[in-house]
């Protein structure tokens, strides 16, 4: 086929999608992107963003029961979460308009319609629009896994608990990751009663055990409750909400059941089988180190590709791809120490190897950790304590790993992620000046190795 409409088809216009649309643009390419949802993906409209938004507005709870210990004396304060709820839908239609509008600065055409292939170089729109394309990038995102058990009907996923019209008094909360977690915390902040069912033994799997271990307890000391090692055997209605029946034999009473058990890539209905892109065991789709599939001009990026599902990854992806591509410049992507947090209360961020990992994969391994009142609670009476974890080479002394649980978490992980990507040791930790008074302080001041009971 020697003429294209356009040099890039993106399909879906979330960050991923979004980032290698404008990035090839400026590089001189005609492209056309297409979304038939909203344009800014599911951190815009309905993940990472709002979910932070709803996390601020549940602290405040925190903030007023701990506002007394400092002398302030407050009356009972009320929530009205239709407001809160409005003022979220106002902040993401603001997002999604910026999102159109560097889109339309950068020159691509916007079909806001379904796209799917008709052939490896053809897609077609739900206009029946049909468009050739020297090249293609699917970005297509991932949703929510429902769980199958009689009466899954009932429960909801964070798509549609994003939107409720009223905050439920009662939430059952089944799975036992950061999504499920976090909001666990919203709904508990805002003052519903909230457990929380999983089938494991810990939470929180694939981070370091000590944040598992002391997550659960913080959050068992501001009232969720859990459940574990059981899973959900049905849910039915019941007068005022749900009766979810758990695997042990105990029946939980909820005004909304949420499911929060993993995502799945949206591979669907996109006319795959009208190519030759090949799907690995878990549906995702295929890619190698350039994004390229097993189709030499369509690429993936984002959650759709099931690497690491996190909003800056799928940004690096699209934006390596465009480079690559269409800038004459190969770049490639790094997977290794991506910081990460989780918005529970209090906050964990994390970044490098947990303790089992580098166990794992190294011969000497060193610990350093402790576990404190922060400076705050002496005053609030509030029964917490932070997490400061390092894990080093024995070896090299290299920092692998850096985990932490407390106030302000995500933004020290951010930066001290340069550290580690910098291959920084101990020593030079060591080496750093404490900020006094500060809970980071810890981080520099670690002497002793831990040594296991």
């Amino acid at each position: 086929m020697a003429e294209f409409d356009v040099d890039l088809f993106v399909i879906g216009a979330g960050s991923g999608g979004v980032r290698a649309a404008r990035i090839a643009a400026g590089y001189g390419a005609k492209v056309m992107i297409a979304e038939a949802f909203r344009f800014g993906g599911t951190c815009v409209i309905r993940g990472c963003v709002p979910k932070k938004l709803l996390v601020y507005a549940a602290r405040f709870a925190h903030e007023f029961e701990d506002a007394r210990g400092f002398g302030w004396s407050l009356d009972q304060p009320l929530h009205d979460w239709p407001a809160l709820i409005a003022a979220k839908d106002r902040e993401i239609a603001r997002l999604e308009k910026i999102y159109r509008t560097n889109l339309e600065r950068a020159g691509v055409a916007i079909a806001a319609e379904h796209a799917a292939f008709a052939d490896d170089y053809t897609v077609v729109l739900g206009s029946g629009r049909r468009v050739t394309a020297r090249h293609i990038l699917i970005a297509t995102g991932a949703h929510p896994i429902r769980p199958v058990f009689p009466g899954c009907d009932l429960a909801v996923t964070s798509n549609e608990a994003f939107d409720l019209p009223e905050r439920p008094g009662r939430v059952v909360v089944q799975g036992g990751g950061y999504i499920a977690l976090e909001f666990a915390g919203i709904f508990s902040g805002l003052g519903a009663e909230v457990t929380v069912v999983h089938r494991g033994d810990k939470v929180l799997r694939g981070f370091d055990d000590d944040v598992r271990i002391q997550i659960q307890q913080e959050m068992e000391a501001r009232g969720i409750r859990f459940r574990l090692a059981e899973t959900i055997r049905a849910a039915e209605r019941a007068e005022g909400g749900v009766a979810v029946l758990l695997s042990g034999g105990e029946e939980l009473s909820a005004d909304l059941l949420m499911v929060a058990t993993g995502r799945a890539p949206n591979t669907q209905g996109l006319g795959l089988d009208r190519t030759g892109v090949a799907l690995d065991a878990r549906g995702a789709i295929s890619v190698d180190s350039a994004s390229r599939t097993s189709v030499p001009h369509i690429y993936a990026v984002g959650d759709v590709t099931g690497r690491v599902a996190l909003t800056p990854v799928a940004i690096r992806e699209g934006h390596a791809f465009a480079d690559t591509v269409f800038g004459g410049k190969p770049a490639g992507v790094d997977y290794l120490a991506i910081p990460t947090a989780v918005f529970t209360e209090p906050e964990i961020g994390t970044v490098g190897l947990s303790e089992a990992e580098a166990r794992a994969s190294t011969g000497k391994v060193d610990v350093y950790k402790a576990q404190f009142r922060p400076m705050k609670a002496t005053l609030t009476g509030r029964e917490t304590k932070v997490l400061m974890k390092l894990v080093v080479d024995g070896d090299s002394d290299r920092v692998l790993g850096i985990h932490i649980i407390g106030e302000g978490a995500a933004e020290m992980v951010q930066c001290l992620a340069i550290a580690v990507k910098m291959g920084a040791t101990k020593a030079d930790f060591d080496a750093t000046m404490a900020l006094h008074p500060s809970a980071a302080e810890e981080l520099v001041t670690l002497r002793t190795k831990w040594q296991p009971a």
